[in-house]
C-alpha cells in the first residue's frame, strides 16, 4: 500500500489545457472518488496515476516516488475499467490468473493467489466457467479478482459500474466497500455518479473543467459545499438555488418576490445579488412560513417531493411525512436557518458563514 501525491498536475492536448494544476494528497490506504460530470478531466487524472497517459507539467509520487517516467507496470498499480475486458476464451481462473503467469509466477503461486481472490469475490463456483456464461456483475467481480491477484500498492477504479444495471449498481458499491474494508488497498475510483461518491469514499474530489472544486468527506462536501457548483452537484435532489439579493433587514429578498430568512449567516455588506441555498429535506411545513404554490407532486414511498414556485422560480422539497398536498395548494414553508447558505450571483463562490460555524 502507498500514499499517492499529486503536485500541480497539469495536461495539455495541443494548446488545449485540460487539467489546471492539481494538488491532491490520498493517504495510504484511503479510498478517494474523483467526481464529476462528462468532460470534466476525471478519467485523464486517473490515468495519469496509472501512467497511461503522459502529463504535461507537475508531478505524481506514489509512495513518495516520482513515477512520471515510469510504465505503467513498473507503477505496482492496477486498474479496472468501466469494460470487464475478460478474454472470452480462458476459464474465470485463468483469466484472473493472467498477469501472473506472464510474469511467469509458480502455478502454486498463481492457483493460491485466484483461489484466495476469488474466495473474497464469492467467485469459487464459477472458476472454470467461461465469460460467457457470466452475468454482468459476475464478469466484474472477475475484473476486479484480476486486480487482487496481484496484491498492488494502489487499485484504480474507471466507472467500473456503468455497464450494469441500477439495481446490480447497488450491490455492488456495497461489494467495493468491503473489499476496500478488508483490503485496505490505496484506493481511487472515478464516476459521474454523485451517488456512488457520497456512499463509498472516504473522501471526495469534485472536479469542473479541469480544476478541483472541492475536496472533502462526502458529510463536508454535502453540508459546507465551496461554491455553486458543488452545491448543486453533490446531492439528490439537488440543493435549492435561488436567486435574489441580500437585504438589510435581515432577509434575502427573492427574484420574482418573497423573502427568506438568513439567520446568523454572517454578511459582510447588504444588497448584494447573491444565491440562496437551502436542502430539500431542510424545509417543513408550518402554520406561518414562506408561502409557496404546489406545482407537482411526488411520491416515492419513503418521502415525497413537492416541487413549488417560489418568486420566479421553483423549488423542490422533501417531506418524510405523508402529507395531504396537492397541486394548485399554497402551502407554508418553515426554513430551518441553521442550514441555508449564500453564494456569490456572479463568481460562485461562497460569500457567508453561519457565525456558529466559522471555521467549518
Amino acid at each position: 500500500m502507498a500514499n499517492i501525491t499529486l503536485e500541480n498536475v497539469q495536461k495539455r492536448f495541443g494548446e488545449e489545457r485540460v487539467i489546471h494544476g492539481v494538488d491532491i494528497e490520498i493517504n495510504d490506504g484511503e479510498f478517494v472518488i474523483l467526481v464529476g460530470p462528462s468532460g470534466c478531466g476525471k478519467s485523464t487524472l486517473l490515468r495519469m496515476i496509472a501512467g497511461l497517459e503522459s502529463i504535461s507539467d507537475g508531478n505524481v509520487k506514489i509512495g513518495g516516488k516520482v513515477v512520471n517516467d515510469m510504465s505503467p507496470k513498473a507503477r505496482d498499480i492496477a486498474m479496472v475499467f468501466q469494460s470487464y475486458a475478460l478474454y472470452p476464451h480462458m476459464t474465470v481462473a485463468d483469466n484472473m490468473g493472467f498477469s501472473l503467469k506472464l510474469s511467469k509466477a509458480p502455478k502454486s503461486e498463481i492457483n493460491q493467489k485466484v483461489n484466495a481472490a476469488a474466495e473474497i469475490l464469492n467467485l469459487e463456483p464459477l472458476l472454470k466457467r467461461f465469460p460467457r456464461e457470466l452475468s454482468g456483475g459476475q464478469r466484474q467481480r472477475v475484473a476486479m479478482g484480476r486486480a487482487i491477484v496481484r496484491d498492488p500498492q494502489v487499485f484504480l477504479f474507471d466507472e467500473p459500474l456503468s455497464n450494469l444495471d441500477a439495481k446490480l449498481r447497488v450491490s455492488m458499491r456495497t461489494e467495493i466497500k468491503e473489499l476496500h474494508q478488508r483490503l485496505k488497498t490505496t484506493t481511487v475510483y472515478v464516476t459521474h455518479d454523485q451517488i456512488e461518491a457520497m456512499t463509498m469514499a472516504d473522501r471526495i474530489v469534485v472536479l469542473h473543467q479541469g480544476y478541483v472544486q472541492q475536496m472533502g468527506t462526502p458529510l463536508e462536501l454535502y453540508d459546507h459545499p465551496a461554491n455553486l457548483f458543488v452545491a448543486s452537484f453533490i446531492g439528490s435532489p439537488g440543493m435549492n438555488l435561488i436567486h435574489g439579493r441580500v437585504g438589510d433587514d435581515g432577509h434575502f429578498q427573492v427574484r420574482g418576490g418573497g423573502q427568506l430568512p438568513l439567520g446568523d449567516i454572517d454578511i459582510s455588506n447588504s444588497a448584494v445579488d447573491a444565491v440562496y441555498g437551502i436542502r430539500p429535506e431542510d424545509m417543513t411545513l408550518a402554520d406561518q412560513g414562506v408561502p409557496v404554490e404546489v406545482i407537482t407532486v411526488e411520491p416515492t414511498g419513503a418521502e415525497i417531493h413537492v416541487v413549488a414556485k417560489l418568486g420566479d422560480q421553483h423549488i423542490t422539497i422533501v417531506f418524510r411525512e405523508r402529507h395531504q398536498i396537492k397541486p394548485g395548494d399554497t402551502i407554508q414553508l418553515a426554513i430551518d436557518v441553521n442550514k441555508n447558505h449564500l453564494f456569490d450571483a456572479v463568481s460562485g463562490e461562497r460569500i457567508a458563514w453561519h457565525a456558529s460555524s466559522q471555521a467549518a
